[in-house]
């Protein structure tokens, strides 16, 4: 057990490493992506809104500093907390010249309160410098960073529009590891076309590749997004709450038990959502989840099986 839940979560794993609960907190730096800004597309992948992720971020008008103090200053009406960890997390984080990004990471850093950095980006956003700079930032703070894999299954990739193979994913996130990075990859539950098997397939390749963790997102479609439109003119099923339960259950069973379990459901913001409305009560299908575990006296990586992926 972890704890009192029968995966390892983020906040257990904070806690054994530092000895108390650890907050992250988000902030917008600015940044574009490549799938927007014409390098590989203008549209950005298919499930991604205008807000690039960032619903619950920060003003990028602001300076990192101020929204890290906005934050702190609301987030501890809630947790009594003077170490956090900063997440960039809106658009693609490592896309921009190497003096900007050491500026707006560093300036993070040197907040008082900030003790880590969380830098979601791309595969293809992470060239020898990046991976330097952020080597560098890792060697003096708690440090991990996320790519967007959602499906090692190729007609997924191509359909959400990723812009890059599983190929230079699997590269460039060894290349991170060799450096002694921590890695999460995001995985994306429910797309169209895929069925359970091919879900546990991708999860079977990110047991192969053995990041540090991983998030499972439900797929959920938001407002003014092509996954929207398609949504519309195809009517594809979305997930029930019931099949969402079973299949994360299912994926905490295959995935090895040090790999940090980030997230088991989607955030999507109400007023944008436009389905499935049943993910708008998280914490009753988190706690079906862990009823579910219970139930099948399951535990993380009871089912992990150490073999070679087949590509």
């Amino acid at each position: 057990m972890f704890g009192d839940l029968r995966y390892r979560t983020l906040n257990y794993e904070l806690k054994k490493t530092f000895g108390e609960k650890i907050i992250k907190l988000s902030v917008n730096a600015g940044f574009t992506c490549p799938n927007r800004d014409g390098t590989k597309g203008y549209k950005g992948c298919i499930f991604c809104s205008k807000t690039g992720g960032g619903d619950f971020a920060g003003n990028p008008e602001l300076s990192i500093t101020r929204q890290i103090d906005d934050q702190v200053a609301s987030l501890n009406k809630k947790w009594k907390s003077d170490r956090y960890i900063v997440y960039f997390g809106t658009y693609t984080n490592t896309y921009a010249c190497i003096d900007e990004l050491r500026e707006k990471y560093y300036e993070a850093l040197n907040h008082p309160s900030v003790i880590g950095l969380a830098i979601a980006t791309r595969a293809d956003c992470l060239s020898d410098e990046v991976v330097m700079l952020l080597k560098e930032i890792n060697d003096i703070c708690y440090l991990w960073v996320e790519i967007g894999l959602q499906s090692s299954n190729q007609n997924s990739a191509d359909f959400i529009r990723r812009g890059y193979g599983l190929e230079l994913f699997e590269e460039r996130l060894n290349r991170l590891k060799e450096s002694n990075i921590k890695t999460v990859v995001h995985l994306i539950l429910g797309l169209p076309g895929e069925n359970r098997d091919d879900i546990l397939k991708t999860v079977e390749f990110v047991s192969y590749v053995m990041p540090w963790g991983v998030k499972l997102h439900l797929l959920h479609i938001v407002k003014n997004t092509d996954l929207e439109a398609y949504y519309r003119k195809t009517g594809f099923l979305l997930l029930e709450r019931n099949e969402y339960v079973g299949l994360v259950c299912d994926c905490i069973e295959r995935l090895p038990e040090s790999i940090v379990i980030h997230r088991i459901t989607g955030d999507g913001k109400k007023s944008d959502l436009v389905g499935p409305l049943w993910s708008l009560n998280k914490l009753k299908v988190i706690s079906e989840i862990n009823r579910e575990m219970a139930i099948r006296n399951s535990i993380q990586g009871c089912k992990h099986e150490s073999k070679h992926y087949a590509k």
